[in-house]
């Protein structure tokens, strides 16, 4: 099975249009230590020919034009894709913006939960991709799927679970517990090599940690986790936003809440930080808290990471 990391930044990318914090600066000025990012998704295939996307960010065409494999080969038909289907972790912009990319009659299938698939139905920007040739497929909690698209089976089996999160930030219900949260509106996904068996976890966004996801990545082989922010307050510290990472739907990093410390319990084999936001100072190299968490044994997601399992 072969993964390929697209996209490892969180929403805006790195660095955002109109942030002028001092990482967005750095690496705008080509500070050594720091690169730049696209908004986060995954790539991920069996036999190397036929993919699927892990979420779809809006930066989908700059990614696409950086990886060969995901591009038409010379001998294909005018039109086509090695692209076959698209799951998407949540309703997110920066998850699900990307389809629209994917527009131009070309068939692929769309996983998601029912209330992501509900939101893309509601919106009519969204018809662009025609129902014919671009079904919505509704993710079952906890129950696994093997993934298909364009007629073609991908040898891959998806297993959706919740993940304590947030409703995505437009449908939000101010006046509703939680915004309006619930469960299943952020998942997290197991992948699985249907002939090898091969498999890992992505979960790009997790509000806290819980004991279902400790019993679920003990000794996981390789798992993506939600690296947005290192400090809780970061943005505010900053003058970025006045919102915490909590309440982003974010569990930090660092402190004794932090995912740093949940997989301490854990004996995961490979864990890599992705969905970094700007503000995050593990994005400087030569940082302390770059050389806390790779101390800790954890690996910060780059742009263009290929990884065969």
């Amino acid at each position: 099975m072969w993964i390929r990391v697209l996209g490892s930044g969180a929403g805006g990318g790195f660095p955002q249009w109109n942030c002028n914090c001092a990482n967005c600066q750095a690496v705008r000025g080509q500070t050594p230590g720091f690169s730049s990012r696209t908004q986060s998704s995954l790539a991920v295939s069996a036999d190397g020919a036929s993919w699927l996307l892990l979420n779809a960010s809006p930066d989908l065409r700059e990614q696409l034009s950086k990886t060969p494999q995901l591009v038409p080969a010379p001998g294909d038909s005018v039109r086509a894709s090695p692209i076959k289907a698209v799951a998407l972790t949540n309703g997110d912009v920066d998850h699900v913006a990307g389809l629209l990319t994917m527009r131009e009659a070309q068939p692929f299938s769309v996983y998601a939960a029912r209330r992501v698939i509900d939101a893309l139905n509601a919106n009519p920007i969204f018809s662009i991709l025609q129902p014919q040739l671009v079904p919505r497929v509704e993710l079952q909690l906890e129950h696994p799927l093997e993934i298909s698209g364009a007629q073609i089976d991908l040898g891959l089996e998806l297993l959706a679970f919740s993940v304590p999160g947030k409703i995505a930030l437009y449908l939000e219900n101010k006046d509703a517990p939680n915004f309006g949260t619930q469960a299943g509106d952020t998942l997290g996904f197991k992948i699985t090599d249907s002939k090898s068996g091969a498999f890992f976890y992505y979960i790009p966004g997790c509000a806290q940690f819980n004991q279902s996801l400790i019993d679920r990545l003990q000794e996981a082989p390789l798992v993506f986790f939600d690296g947005t922010l290192f400090h809780e307050n970061e943005m505010i510290n900053q003058g970025l936003m006045g919102k915490t990472g909590s309440r982003m739907g974010h569990m930090n990093i660092d402190g004794p809440e932090g995912s740093m410390k949940a997989f301490e319990k854990l004996s995961v084999k490979r864990k890599i930080y992705i969905h970094l936001n700007n503000s995050n100072p593990v994005l400087n190299e030569f940082s302390r808290e770059y050389a806390i968490v790779t101390a800790a044994g954890w690996e910060v997601a780059q742009d263009g990471l290929e990884i065969k399992l």
